[in-house]
């Protein structure tokens, strides 16, 4: 068989192996065996051939997969958080910057709208907010907002608010992500006029040690929520070299990781911010803690580690071909 004629019959089932690959076990299994026969067929008649060292790669790839499902198939709730997300993240990461780009932008318009017009804050937050969060700068408690309220009910109330949220923002990627960028961008004006209704009382650096004792972790699992619905947005206008049907499902898989591993940082944040933020004036040293806490975890888990994995497996692919 000619290698143009190999190529020609084999193509789709190694393009679907490595852009839609299984997570199926069994499927893994069949893949792999597949993949090794035409390895060995591409070296048997076409040794120098690209195609064999192309085989070579995706069969290493799928073993490195089997591999690691049968290692942790003990716990794959660990396995989840440890791999599955990152590495999702880390496939993603183009959609997450430019998510994470288009929310600084929105937050900056909010900030320096809100700069020249103070109006702005009120049609946002409504004049009882703005007047009784004024009256407590004034009274020397600007935070004061956050000390009201059972503990227990704030946290519950706050979690399953923003669990809602980042569902509709998932959701809306069926709409090619666009209303999931509009939320964002409401968003990211919200926390740019609040940021600059403090700033504006010199109060800028007490607001990111106090309100992002829970917004750290809140406004990341906002981000990422929005990334998860333009992921599966741009699965649609974007298939690729795969069908429009197949790059969908996939889209929607990993928008649904996403959601899915952000479901416990939602619910860290809303405990934060019911029981820890209206700390800061009794415990500060505590409040300053997890605050700084918080941004070491949202950049070593959503940063550091999946680029750690990314290379990890590129050296093992690597190794595996050598």
């Amino acid at each position: 068989m000619r290698e143009a004629l190999f190529i020609k019959k084999n193509k789709d089932r190694w393009l679907r192996i490595q852009q839609m690959p299984s997570s199926d076990p069994d499927e893994m299994a069949t893949d792999f065996i597949q993949l090794v026969d035409d390895l060995a067929y591409a070296k048997t008649f076409y040794p120098a051939g690209k195609v064999t060292g192309y085989i070579n790669t995706q069969a290493s790839r799928t073993y490195l997969d089997i591999y690691r499902n049968k290692k942790e198939e003990s716990n794959k709730l660990a396995k989840f958080w440890k791999y599955d997300v990152p590495l999702t993240i880390r496939k993603h990461y183009k959609v997450i910057l430019f998510t994470l780009i288009f929310f600084i932008v929105f937050f900056a318009i909010g900030f320096f709208t809100s700069r020249q017009d103070e109006d702005v804050a009120r049609s946002f937050f409504g004049d009882q907010y703005v007047d009784s969060t004024q009256e407590n700068i004034r009274n020397g408690n600007p935070f004061g907002i956050y000390e009201h309220g059972n503990p227990l009910f704030m946290w519950l109330g706050i979690m399953i608010n923003n669990i809602a949220v980042s569902l509709r923002m998932f959701a809306s990627g069926l709409a090619l992500g666009i209303p999931s960028m509009i939320d964002l961008a409401k968003t990211g004006v919200m926390v740019g006029i609040f940021d600059q209704f403090f700033a504006g009382q010199g109060l800028g650096v007490d607001f990111w040690l106090v309100v992002f004792v829970h917004g750290t972790l809140e406004i990341t699992a906002i981000v990422l929520a929005g990334a998860a619905g333009l992921i599966m947005g741009k699965s649609v206008l974007f298939p690729g070299t795969v069908k429009r049907i197949t790059a969908f499902k996939q889209g929607a898989k990993d928008g649904t990781k996403i959601i899915i591993g952000l479901l416990p940082v939602f619910a860290l944040a809303a405990f934060f911010e019911g029981f820890i933020t209206r700390l800061y004036n009794d415990v500060s040293w505590l409040t300053t803690i997890i605050f700084i806490l918080s941004v070491f975890f949202v950049i070593w888990y959503f940063v550091v580690w999946p680029v750690v994995l990314g290379r990890r497996m590129a050296q093992f692919i690597k190794e595996e071909e050598e």
